[in-house]
């Protein structure tokens, strides 16, 4: 039986430094949740201590109904793939993964059928013989897979398991623990600094900020809805472009202004904003929710000039840098548009894809 795993008001410190601030998580049973954020958020404190590997200094950690908070880590019908593979250098590519069968004390036959169905599984059959040594970095990693998986455990967790591989690598592996998590259906913990890792596996996203859980949510709900600049600005790439200035309220519809810089944003309603006066606001838009039309497009009553400063083709996307006024927006266009740098062009946001934040908290107000 599959088990969730819920964390509740986790706190961890070293000396004076607060790594994990009341952390409080429900990870359904069969779901894969990556808890991302950059390097020193508290994220691979957490993982170890669901692992067992680190005790929380308060809070608890529940394996289905279970209270696992004090049960040694070999206890906890968990595996954990590292970073560093942790593979020991000495023993076959066989002898890694059937370490923990025999500490075990597993029937010989039962070894031999779980190593061949997880050499199988993750077509490394061939390497069975080697040592490590004589793997890549993409064999290697495949192998502290197959050591994880061979314990048939309850919850997979990974720490950052990919940084070490090159881009492609990592690609081909995030596929296939996707197709691994598809196929068996176990409760997994992903740790990542990378978001586009985290939007690509995960059926849940933790957003980590400083050991404080600042958002947890689907994929869309993370990217489409960031509950404030941090999530908005960390999640996505090219990073969400941020401008401060201030709404002004007219019949029926919204003008946002920033030094010499004025939109019409359309109607409260599409934004979901209520006539409140707000001092000072920041808009956030995703460099596809900017229309870039074509030149000697005409200008529409929601359009703006905007100058193109750099020009970035990516293969199949282009993104500009718009200078307005004194501010910058990146946006995305069509490969097939050409466009030069210092080309004045008409500029207008995708209607109700403008998100707007509290320019003092940072916190969402539509």
């Amino acid at each position: 039986m599959v088990d969730s795993l819920r964390l509740h008001q986790l706190c961890r410190s070293f000396g004076s430094v607060r790594a994990v601030n009341e952390l409080s998580l429900d990870i359904p049973a069969g779901t894969l949740v990556t808890l991302l954020g950059p390097s020193g958020c508290g994220k691979s404190t957490t993982l170890n201590m669901i692992a067992g590997l680190d005790r929380p200094d308060a809070g608890t950690i529940h394996l289905g109904e279970t209270d696992i908070t004090k049960v040694p880590p070999n206890m906890r019908r968990m595996a954990m793939v590292f970073q560093n593979y942790a593979l020991y250098p000495h023993m076959s590519v066989f002898d890694n993964v059937a370490f923990s069968l025999k500490l075990q004390h597993r029937p010989r036959a039962e070894i031999q059928s779980r190593v061949a169905a997880v050499a199988e599984m993750l077509d490394m059959g061939h390497l069975l013989d080697r040592k490590p040594g004589q793997l890549s970095g993409g064999q290697q990693q495949r192998v502290a897979l197959g050591r994880a998986l061979a314990k048939e455990p309850d919850v997979f967790l990974f720490d950052e398991p990919f940084s070490n591989l090159d881009a492609g690598l990592r690609a081909r592996m995030r596929t296939e623990v996707k197709r691994l998590h598809a196929r068996l259906g176990t409760t997994s913990v992903f740790v990542t600094h990378d978001q586009e890792e985290a939007m690509a596996l995960s059926d849940f996203i933790a957003v980590l900020r400083d050991g404080r859980l600042v958002q947890y949510g689907t994929q869309h709900e993370i990217y489409g809805r960031p509950r404030n600049t941090y999530v908005g600005t960390f999640v996505g790439k090219p990073r969400m472009s941020l401008v401060r200035g201030t709404l002004e309220y007219h019949d029926g519809w919204v003008e946002f202004g920033s030094g010499g810089f004025k939109v019409n944003l359309g109607s409260p309603g599409d934004l979901g904003l209520r006539n409140e006066y707000r001092p000072s606001v920041a808009i956030g838009i995703r460099a596809e929710d900017i229309r870039i039309g074509p030149p000697g497009r005409s200008a529409s009553s929601r359009s703006f000039t905007a100058i193109i400063g750099l020009v970035e083709p990516v293969g199949s996307d282009t993104y500009l840098e718009l200078m307005v006024g004194d501010e910058t927006l990146v946006a995305r266009a069509a490969p097939e548009l050409h466009f030069t740098s210092g080309q004045p062009v008409q500029t207008e946001f995708v209607p109700g894809r403008v998100h707007v934040f509290d320019a003092d908290t940072g916190e969402r107000i539509n």
